[in-house]
């Protein structure tokens, strides 16, 4: 089966503090997974890490096959791994709508005619064509979160991190990113406190403890 990531052995700190010790985990393409735990766990950090944006001190970390011993490593896979922040404002590049879902096509270079085809199809498929021309932060919760999303996916990643994609957002709202969420063709690794979302949306959980992954289902 290919895998998308696996990290065995490995341990993190931040701050001089052990979060992980002698993690494992691995998830399979396209498989969707759930991580949760107690606040301060850890859970975020190991999003940063598996994203590049913070390092192991050791284990063994591979992404598609590529190990990952530093961070220029990472680079040439960076754009295969889609993040999304836990506060949609910090995930923003321009003030609206439309130019903030555009801009990391640009910056890679895709013509100005492609990129808007991108994101006119990217704003079809999420219903949220209203909101072309609006200004990102006045948005509400439940938009911004959808821009931001759309943000992520219109680069075509092959692995999703997704940290409390669900929080702060209304029912309504809810329904509508897991229903997106679900029908994504991609592998996801999803922190979340939100039970109902987790139960429905992924293939397998895990639960940090004693620095560890444990596997529930």
């Amino acid at each position: 089966m290919s895998c998308s990531l696996k990290l065995q052995d490995v341990c993190i700190s931040l701050d001089e503090k052990v979060l992980f010790e002698k993690l494992d985990l691995h998830v399979s393409h396209k498989e969707k997974v759930a991580i949760i735990g107690e606040n301060g766990c850890g859970k975020t950090t190991l999003l940063e890490t598996i994203a590049g944006l913070h390092t192991k001190q050791s284990g063994l970390f591979e992404l598609f096959h590529t190990p990952i011993q530093e961070k220029k490593d990472y680079k040439p896979l960076r754009d295969l791994v889609g993040y999304l922040f836990q506060d949609s404002n910090d995930q923003f590049l321009a003030p609206i709508v439309e130019d903030d879902i555009a801009f990391s096509l640009l910056a890679r270079s895709l013509s100005k005619l492609e990129a808007k085809k991108r994101v006119d199809m990217i704003l079809e498929d999420f219903g949220i064509e209203h909101l072309r021309k609006k200004v990102v932060y006045n948005l509400s919760g439940g938009e911004k979160k959808l821009v931001a999303l759309a943000g992520v996916l219109v680069c075509e990643p092959k692995l999703m991190l997704l940290d409390e994609p669900t929080n702060a957002l209304d029912s309504k709202m809810q329904e509508k990113l897991i229903q997106i969420l679900s029908n994504l063709d991609k592998s996801i690794i999803v922190v979340s406190h939100h039970k109902e979302f987790i139960e429905q949306f992924a293939d397998t959980i895990y639960e940090v403890r004693d620095k560890k992954l444990v596997r529930l289902t």
